[in-house]
């Protein structure tokens, strides 16, 4: 009898230089959480991370969900857990997202299906969120008597403390729209049209300088929330000197002058 070699949780593609496609991939269950795919996806992610020539990461899924949230499965397994056996799992996954969002190139998060819980953490890890016209987010761990606490940190900073309040404890469902409205999701598209326009910002991130990109991003982790004093004055005058007499700030001004594409540009 031939042995059945099961797909992997995880698909990592390359599909152009410079980019990577990181796809959930077990359509069958919603694309739901289990430890191995926790496990696969923080050593994807840490992998991505220490490639120098990595310029954007999209997160999507393959099937009709993008994520569920827990495996039924595994919340069977955790039922029977003990405190400290919570205690650790619950910390690979909050280990899992932190990863994630120290991603240090831009995150292209597409979205399609249901994204629930866990997936609505995913997504506010993202730097840019594409959703199709359809999807349905929920933040449903309150409908179990749970809450969603790894995931909160990265859902209050993407959807805001008030409509946290809300959704967090109601647990209602909430629209695409009603996403795209509160500035959760960037672009609202229809579905045909999603594929073309992760694309499109695909090429706008790989078209600017990816030092400056990562830079940018790095910035705007430091400086949101962070007070408007002389130390901050001083410290955004220093990294914008450092860019400036960079190898990269200097070829990118020099070839805007001179009218020609920059080094970084990859011919297609």
């Amino acid at each position: 009898m031939s042995q059945v070699i099961a797909p992997p949780v995880i698909e990592l593609t390359r599909p152009r230089p410079h980019v990577a496609h990181v796809w959930l991939n077990r359509p069958d269950v919603r694309n739901a959480f289990n430890d191995e795919v926790i496990t696969t996806l923080s050593d994807t992610f840490a992998a991505l991370s220490r490639d120098p020539d990595l310029r954007v990461v999209v997160l999507g899924a393959h099937g009709k969900a993008f994520c569920a949230g827990a495996d039924l499965n595994w919340m069977k397994t955790m039922a029977g857990f003990n405190w400290d056996q919570n205690r650790a799992d619950a910390q690979r996954l909050a280990d899992m997202l932190q990863l994630l969002d120290d991603c240090p190139v831009p995150v292209v998060g597409r979205i399609q299906g249901d994204c629930y819980a866990g997936g609505m953490g995913l997504a506010s890890i993202c730097d840019v969120v594409v959703a199709a016209r359809g999807v349905t987010f929920c933040l449903s761990e309150a409908r179990l008597g749970l809450l969603p606490a790894t995931i909160s940190p990265y859902v209050i900073r993407a959807l805001g403390a008030q409509a946290s309040r809300r959704y967090m404890t109601t647990a209602e469902r909430f629209s695409a729209e009603r996403a795209h409205a509160l500035g959760f999701v960037h672009e609202l598209v229809e579905h045909e049209a999603l594929d073309a326009t992760v694309a499109g910002i695909v090429d706008a991130l790989v078209a600017n300088g990816p030092q400056a990109v990562r830079a940018c991003k790095q910035l705007v982790r430091d400086v949101a929330g962070a007070p408007l004093d002389d130390a901050l004055r001083a410290e955004t005058a220093r990294r914008i000197a450092d860019i400036r007499a960079s190898q990269e700030g200097r070829e990118g001004v020099q070839s805007f002058l001179g009218k020609r594409s920059p080094a970084w540009i990859t011919p297609a």
